[in-house]
């Protein structure tokens, strides 16, 4: 056999569409592998304890140098490297670069890329778009937190924000669920919410309603998806909820203190957002540093003052292994905070990878036939 020397594989964004990237039903499926063998601590991700969300330019409010990147809104670049263990047993990290001024020059606010690399070697083993790859992994979420984390009677959901990310989220949500009774649709914008519900029942039977207020939305569901965006955030209280529900953020949205001292809370890693704390604590401006950004602001700030206790705190990956309870009754109400994991992008790149190289797809890149050095 003719030596191939090293190379790897390119996937572009319509490689990926066609390798399954928004196939939501497997990905929560491979959310599920991964939260598994996190709640094992199968895994690696950056920084000294192994838990880093990853490794980001801070870039400066008054640039010392001409041309050099300048702090602003979403103004960011950022490096994510992790290891995941079991089935996968191999390396690799997302990286991007966020700029709200990518609006005016016709490209998206976040351009992200990811590679993949073997375990062992480093050797890389492919590099692809993953701007779908990252919105997929982030939609899956919830579904894998529905199925573990709704009370026993839960059949009614609610989707506050009809937009393209709760789109991915609700279907993730009915793949954990199984079965969903009724769906609550609320938007700002109407039509968007009757357009959802179209496309929805393309997806999966179910009754649907669309209602005109936010109260009215939440008043009967059992897991809440929040997914909106904007300067005005929903405002969501206890109070709202019913008991036993699960909320779900992955958008924006304005929760009171009392959001998290009255309710159980549940986390992606909850050692990696105390990894944010010991990263915002390190920079000039403190915390205060990590508010625009850190999804677990508000949260880490009242755990910080010693008002949250961590007894209160759950990681969705213990539950996933067994190793812990995620209600003590079945009328707590539940608030899932995520900041997102660099072993979800390292488990959802990987099953993609493999999917890629099933149906001959993207493109084999050589770097060498013999190393000039070795």
């Amino acid at each position: 056999m003719e030596n191939e020397g090293l190379q790897f594989l390119y996937l572009s964004e319509p490689d990926m569409l066609e390798a399954g990237v928004l196939d939501m039903k497997q990905c929560v499926r491979t959310m599920e592998d991964m939260f598994l063998l996190a709640g094992k601590g199968d895994y690696i991700m950056g920084g000294p304890k192994g838990n880093s969300h990853g490794i980001m330019l801070w870039y400066p409010e008054n640039p010392a140098f001409e041309g050099m990147p300048k702090a602003g809104p979403d103004r960011r670049y950022m490096v994510m490297p992790a290891y995941l263990g079991g089935r996968f047993h191999v390396t690799g990290q997302k990286w991007y670069g966020s700029n709200v001024e990518n609006i005016k020059k016709g490209m998206p606010r976040s351009i992200l890329m990811f590679s993949l690399n073997d375990a062992d070697t480093g050797a890389p083993m492919a590099i692809m778009s993953a701007n779908l790859l990252s919105a997929a992994r982030t939609g899956a979420v919830p579904g894998v937190a529905a199925k573990y984390l709704k009370s026993a009677s839960a059949e009614n959901i609610a989707v506050i924000g009809c937009g393209v990310i709760n789109h991915a989220c609700t279907m993730a949500i009915a793949e954990g669920m199984g079965r969903i009774n009724k769906v609550y649709l609320y938007d700002i914008n109407k039509d968007r919410a009757i357009s959802f519900q179209q496309d929805m029942e393309k997806e999966f039977i179910a009754e649907y309603e669309i209602c005109d207020s936010l109260e009215e939305a939440l008043r009967y569901a059992d897991v809440i998806s929040v997914a909106t965006a904007g300067k005005v955030k929903v405002h969501i209280t206890p109070e709202m909820l019913k008991p036993g529900a699960l909320l779900t953020i992955t958008g924006t949205a304005e929760l009171p203190d009392e959001m998290y001292l009255k309710n159980r809370v549940a986390v992606d890693n909850w050692q990696m957002h105390l990894d944010y704390l010991e990263e915002g604590k390190m920079h000039e401006k403190g915390l205060e540093s990590i508010k625009d950004w850190a999804s677990s602001y508000d949260m880490l700030m009242l755990y910080d003052k010693g008002i949250l206790k961590e007894d209160n705190i759950v990681s969705l990956g213990d539950v996933v292994a067994g190793t812990a309870a995620p209600r003590k009754s079945d009328d707590d109400k539940l608030l899932l905070v995520v900041g997102g994991l660099p072993i979800e992008d390292v488990a959802w790149g990987y099953d993609l990878y493999n999917k890629a190289l099933e149906k001959g797809l993207g493109q084999k890149l050589k770097i060498w036939d013999k190393p000039h050095w070795h």
